[in-house]
């Protein structure tokens, strides 16, 4: 109970700080807009998806999933801040549960993911994109997507322990995962890449999101898809919580 409690209020913390950086709330929902219309209008007349009449409805859960993971990357960037600017030795002085910290920073970061998607929705209908599941489909694979960005949040926050400064964790951050979601099934099929490449692309678990939350926007059976998905966000869950929760308490002691 009291770890709940110490989290909460320290994802509150972050949560109320939000609204005091209007540029970076701002260049938050800009990215994912760009991909959006960067694909849409300027390559998605020349790429055909196999068994999908308009390439919006193979793109656009793509995107989603794509801003779900992006969006963990403010988890290590704000881990590095507070290790950095001595934050941590203060919040060590307070009577909290040590893993509330980084539990609270991962909330605060969930939260953040939940409004970006709210905003990626209007704008995914408003270049056509269209809901093909039931209100039950769309809300699980939604689930889905937000259980996997929480995932990530953890593997941030640990990089974000171990790197010196701010403009260190940005850019690891981002390192990984520029190949984990271009090589993948986000944005063509992975029938189309090299022959070598196939075989990566099939194995991502970011290819077995982005098909488990395609066919559930699309009304189509995700098949096994799911529950890999759903493995593959709780060992992440649980191996990088545990390394950074470890990590968190070396560096503090």
């Amino acid at each position: 109970m009291r770890l709940l409690q110490d989290s909460w209020t320290e994802a509150w913390r972050h949560l109320i700080a939000i609204p005091r950086s209007p540029d970076l709330v701002l260049f938050t929902f800009l990215q994912p807009i760009m991909f959006v219309l960067l694909f849409v209008y300027v390559f998605g007349g020349s790429l055909v998806v196999p068994g999908y009449e308009r390439y919006e409805q193979y793109l656009i859960p793509g995107v989603f999933a794509q801003t779900a993971l992006w969006g963990s990357a403010f988890t290590g960037v704000g881990v590095a801040e507070d290790m950095t600017k001595g934050l941590i030795d203060r919040l060590r002085s307070l009577p909290i549960h040590p893993a509330s910290v980084l539990v609270g920073r991962t909330i605060s970061d969930f939260v953040r993911n939940i409004v970006t998607f709210v905003v990626m929705i209007a704008v995914a209908v408003a270049v056509g994109f269209r809901f093909g599941g039931s209100v039950g489909e769309s809300l699980l694979a939604t689930l889905l997507l937000f259980t996997f960005a929480y995932a990530f949040s953890w593997v941030q926050a640990y990089m974000g322990l171990w790197v010196r400064s701010v403009e260190a964790a940005n850019s690891a951050g981002f390192i990984w995962m520029f190949p984990l979601t271009f090589v993948s099934s986000a944005y063509v099929d992975p029938e189309n890449m090299p022959d070598w490449l196939t075989p990566v692309a099939d194995a991502n678990p970011f290819t077995v999101l982005t098909n488990a939350g395609r066919a559930l926007y699309n009304d189509r059976d995700p098949g096994s898809d799911l529950w890999l998905a759903l493995a593959w966000a709780a060992g992440i869950t649980v191996v990088f919580a545990t390394l950074s929760i470890r990590r968190f308490s070396a560096s503090t002691r």
